[in-house]
């Protein structure tokens, strides 16, 4: 599956910025103005905006595209908005929007998304598709594939975290192995990282910004307004264009490779001892499962459940214990160990019921 670049390849991230929402001609010029002078690629603003409940703020409608279109042709920037209807789609384009996103919350929907898909049929425009809102990678690739098959060929995704349950530090969770994961799969594919959502509030945003950096990620999406305090909607995470400026100034931009043979000598050194240590890794495990295996037969043979919470409760605490003397956290050895006990639970399972496959 071969993606076209949204954007030309160049040595500094690519820069999307520009208000959550449109909320007047004279909020969206004043911010664009304040981006020119930064030297951002593309220039965002929410023209319809999708709400929980009904009462709150949905954007300004049609009249927002107007003031895009001044953006254009008077400041000279790209501009982008999302689109989640077919009608959205068409006043789009006859207001010469350059690149249109999906929203998370249209992600989600594979109807939604299939609509956004034909409205798109014969059209040659670049598109940008945000991860669904829930953990679901097969999703965001389905809306990726379904945007392909309408003859799109420039595609992006947008990586803006993830609703999780539970408290967190995040808006949205980042979850960064579902978009590794979605770049192993499409490597064709650049993606770009929407910080402001997944922090939620202005404080964290460089920190993310140069986690996203440092992962390769293709850009950055920004929200920007020259009030932020003031803004109509997600007042928290957005900056003004000064202090963008020099947030993107701090950042540091890492290259995907070298032609420094040391670098490359030493890197694959340090790459066999892994590879060397992977390989053991997996001989352990596997000689854990015939162990879990032979437990099984015990308790198969004396009516025994298969799961023990005490026991369990042990092993973890144990782990995370001397996990941490070795430099591991906690949540790494839950994940670790969560996943050797799942397989073992399944490997008893099969004994205790006689499966063979």
């Amino acid at each position: 599956m071969l993606f076209q670049p949204v954007f030309d390849k160049i040595e500094r991230p690519i820069l999307i910025a520009g208000p959550c929402s449109a909320e007047t001609e004279a909020q969206v010029m004043e911010t664009a103005h304040g981006l020119k002078a930064q030297g951002i690629d593309l220039f965002r603003a929410g023209i319809w905006k999708p709400r929980t409940k009904p009462g709150g703020f949905e954007g300004v409608g049609t009249v927002g595209l107007g003031w895009l279109r001044k953006v254009k042709q008077e400041v000279g920037i790209p501009v982008t908005t999302e689109v989640a209807t077919t009608q959205h789609v068409f006043e789009a384009l006859k207001y010469g929007v350059d690149v249109l996103w999906i929203g998370a919350r249209t992600t989600v929907n594979p109807f939604s998304v299939q609509e956004v898909a034909d409205a798109l049929s014969g059209v040659d425009i670049p598109v940008l598709i945000k991860n669904p809102v829930n953990a679901d990678l097969k999703l965001w690739m389905g809306a990726i594939e379904r945007i392909q098959k309408a003859g799109i060929t420039r595609i992006a995704a947008v990586h803006r975290g993830f609703s999780v349950p539970g408290e967190t530090n995040f808006r949205n969770s980042p979850l960064w192995q579902l978009p590794i994961e979605l770049k192993r799969q499409m490597p064709d594919l650049q993606i770009v990282c929407d910080h402001s959502h997944i922090c939620g509030r202005r404080d964290t945003l460089a920190r993310i910004a140069q986690q996203a950096l440092d992962l390769g990620y293709d850009g950055l999406m920004t929200e920007v307004h020259p009030t932020p305090d003031e803004a109509w909607s997600d007042a928290e995470q957005q900056i003004t264009p000064l202090v963008y400026g020099e947030m993107v100034r701090n950042l540091t931009a890492r290259k995907l490779t070298t032609s420094n043979a040391d670098f490359l000598k030493s890197l694959d050194f340090l790459r066999q001892q892994i590879d060397e240590l992977d390989e053991r890794l997996l001989q352990l495990l596997g000689s854990r499962m015939r162990l879990a295996d032979q437990i099984g037969e015990y308790k198969k043979s004396n009516n025994i459940s298969i799961y023990q919470p005490s026991r369990w409760n042990e092993i973890l605490e144990q782990a995370v214990a001397k996990g941490a003397t070795l430099g591991l956290s906690g949540e790494f050895i839950e994940a670790v160990l969560k996943a050797v006990h799942e397989e073992s639970i399944a490997h008893q399972s099969k004994v205790m019921n006689n499966v063979t496959a």
